[in-house]
């Protein structure tokens, strides 16, 4: 007998996570029985339909998935798992044509053949988008119709997962809280698969383009139950975000610079021709670092779309100009004012080539994993073809373990209510316990990093878990993927990718490869701080 009020059976598999990776996994379960688990209406709290690049995909004329994963090994300094990069090129064409019959509008010419955007350190034009900028909005619109009509998949939203359910030895299932039941006991739903596929950990930072629910809790929830996370240390910082003082804050696509569109400061000095040969489509970490220390002098930094763009940027990118407009920024006449911010975890959850965790019943995709694919620099657009790579391989490998099943029963008691979560979602955003830790994450284990800061940073976030007020669960997983990034980062002394320590800038061969490590390890490396 369950010693739980609230039990509810998946029936199942379980899917955390209402992004692009948990939706095309449970879609392709189809016609096997699959719960989604959302916090808030599908679509809205995922980054996935904030993405505006598009899909990485080598399916122009001349390209190859070789040559993409090649320019993924490069981009990613060293550490990228070369079976795990030419495996899932290989398979981007498959997963595209997926979208594509899904009824994704990606671009196409007179001839229907795509019109793809070439972003920084493709050696080829090859991300595969939608009116310019809006990729992920619309493959997130196309995959919830597919989701909405398909009757083996149930989603429930309203509830955020908290702590994964472990007995014998496996995952079976998660807790969960039902929308503003932030102090009751949660729930627990039970599952014969789980799977975790609720993003990373930009949210964790002040600065960020991540939606507010993405901070950290996949990673936690999952490191607290005993996996092994790698490469934790990695965090992208997008060079452009939009400075306007919006949390999160809005993007400007780096497929602008594709187009031409330059870096400059206040004096209009073009600062990243004397950086790097691709000036400013050279890897993210390196513009991303530009700008912080040309900020960090005292300058700002503009994106300048006048030359390459004029106001073609209105139609050609209308979600950048929508941001700018609300800002009262004139792009046509102006150049965009932008910032770092944190925006792409390359760690996470440690998992195989079929998205299985160290956990026996635990397989995660997306973000909230680390596959080998991205090293320690992300290429740009290779997010979502991990995303829909992963949860393919994941469907495949659960197949067996599930039975066709008829409609899936809603759960009673659980469900979206627009009021209760506005003021759940202002009263998160708001708690000082969660500005400290975003505080102690972007003044310490940011852009630039080193030793005392980071020593810093571990000393203050155990200081908040040990004196927070409103320790919840969920508080707990941001506390713990903090800690383990710091952690990591800290005991890498190199710089390699989106690590940058000033303390020891430049890279070793001693560490060309993954960092492994679960909780206690990164709980003793904060001891010992």
């Amino acid at each position: 007998m369950d010693i739980f009020d609230n039990v509810f059976n998946a029936e199942g598999v379980v899917i955390v996570g209402a992004g692009l990776a948990g939706l095309f996994c449970a879609l392709k379960l189809s016609p096997r029985p699959v719960t989604v688990l959302s916090p808030m209406p599908l679509g809205s709290g995922a980054s996935s339909a904030w993405a505006q690049g598009g899909v990485a995909a080598a399916v122009g004329k001349g390209d190859s998935a070789h040559a993409h994963a090649l320019d993924t090994e490069m981009a990613g300094a060293g550490i990228v798992d070369h079976g795990v990069a030419e495996s899932v090129t290989a398979e981007a064409a498959a997963r595209i044509d997926d979208l594509s019959s899904w009824g994704t509008p990606f671009d196409r010419d007179a001839l229907g053949e795509f019109i793809l955007s070439r972003e920084a350190a493709h050696s080829a034009n090859r991300v595969v988008r939608v009116s310019g900028d809006r990729a992920g909005h619309a493959i997130m619109q196309a995959i919830i119709a597919k989701v909405r009509a398909t009757p083996s998949i149930r989603v429930v939203e309203g509830i955020t997962a908290v702590d994964l359910a472990h007995a014998d030895g496996r995952i079976i299932g998660v807790f969960g809280r039902k929308l503003g039941d932030r102090y009751v006991e949660p729930v627990f739903i039970r599952a014969r698969a789980t799977v975790l596929a609720a993003g990373g950990l930009g949210g964790l930072y002040a600065v960020t383009t991540n939606p507010p629910s993405v901070r950290g809790h996949a990673m936690g929830m999952a490191a607290r139950a005993g996996a092994v996370i790698a490469d934790p240390e990695f965090v992208q910082f997008h060079p452009t975000a939009i400075l306007t003082g919006r949390d999160p804050a809005p993007l400007a696509t780096e497929a602008l610079r594709g187009e031409g569109a330059t870096l400059i400061n206040e004096s209009g000095e073009r600062f990243m021709l004397d950086i790097h040969p691709d000036a400013e489509l050279a890897p993210r970490d390196i513009v991303a670092r530009a700008n912080f220390r040309q900020i960090k002098a005292g300058h700002s930094v503009f994106l300048d779309t006048r030359a390459a763009l004029g106001a073609r940027i209105m139609d050609a990118y209308p979600t950048v100009a929508e941001y700018c407009r609300v800002a009262g920024i004139d792009p046509v006449n102006d150049p965009i004012p932008v910032t770092p911010a944190a925006h792409y975890h390359m760690g996470g959850v440690k998992v195989d080539e079929d998205g299985r965790s160290s956990l026996p019943g635990l397989w995660v995709c997306g973000e909230a994993s680390c596959t080998g694919l991205h090293g320690a620099n992300r290429l740009a657009s290779n997010s979502l073809l991990e995303a829909i790579v992963y949860g393919a391989r994941i469907a495949e490998d659960i197949s067996g373990l599930e039975p066709v099943r008829s409609v899936l029963p809603p759960f009673e008691g659980i469900g979206w209510d627009a009021e209760i979560g506005a003021k759940a979602e202002d009263v998160l955003r708001n708690l000082r316990a969660v500005k400290d830790v975003r505080a102690v994450m972007s003044d310490d284990v940011g852009v630039e990093r080193d030793e005392a800061g980071l020593r810093r940073a571990l000393q203050r976030l155990l200081e908040l878990e040990e004196t927070a007020i409103e320790v919840t669960r969920a508080y707990l997983n941001m506390t713990t993927s903090a800690t383990l990034v710091a952690a990591a980062a800290l005991k890498r002394t190199e710089s390699r990718g989106g690590h940058f320590r000033t303390d020891y800038p430049q890279t070793s061969a001693a560490w060309q490869t993954h960092t492994e490590m679960t909780l206690a390890e990164a709980r003793a490396i904060r001891a010992g701080a």
